[in-house]
């Protein structure tokens, strides 16, 4: 929360109409208790979640980790360069071998989700919230 009220309390979130807080599902941030926390505290903030398998905040906190074990493990870097230059040295051999996943979220899945977010949102909120989630 101390970062959520670091940003909500300056402009231009503290007087917007609503703040998109994108979230995976971290025990932290999952479940109604983290969305009414969050509501109550700032009555313009809504909490969205990301997919629980293969979002693509998944994807990338998969690549960092991969980076952290791999590449600046052991931390025994005496300076910038040398981390800059095991960190290219990874990209290249990463780049090298990678390759692309077939995404399976499919238009009909987002238009699933949008109708399932309309019957939670009230009914002041719910032509707005499709609209803006779509965009």
């Amino acid at each position: 929360m101390n970062l959520v009220t670091q940003a909500m309390t300056t402009e231009p979130y503290t007087n917007a109409r609503r703040v998109f807080w994108i979230v995976d599902n971290g025990s932290s941030h999952r479940g109604k208790k983290a969305i009414d926390r969050l509501t109550k505290a700032f009555p313009n903030a809504v909490m969205v979640h990301t997919p629980v398998h293969a979002s693509w905040t998944n994807q990338i906190e998969s690549f960092f980790s991969i980076v952290q074990r791999k590449v600046v493990r052991p931390n025994d870097f005496t300076d910038v360069t040398q981390v800059r230059n095991r960190l290219r040295a990874f990209e290249g051999r990463y780049n090298a071998t990678a390759q692309p996943f077939q995404w399976r979220f499919t238009t009909s899945d987002l238009d699933d989700l949008l109708a399932r977010l309309d019957r939670h949102t009230p009914a002041d909120r719910q032509e707005e919230s499709s609209v803006a989630l779509a965009v």
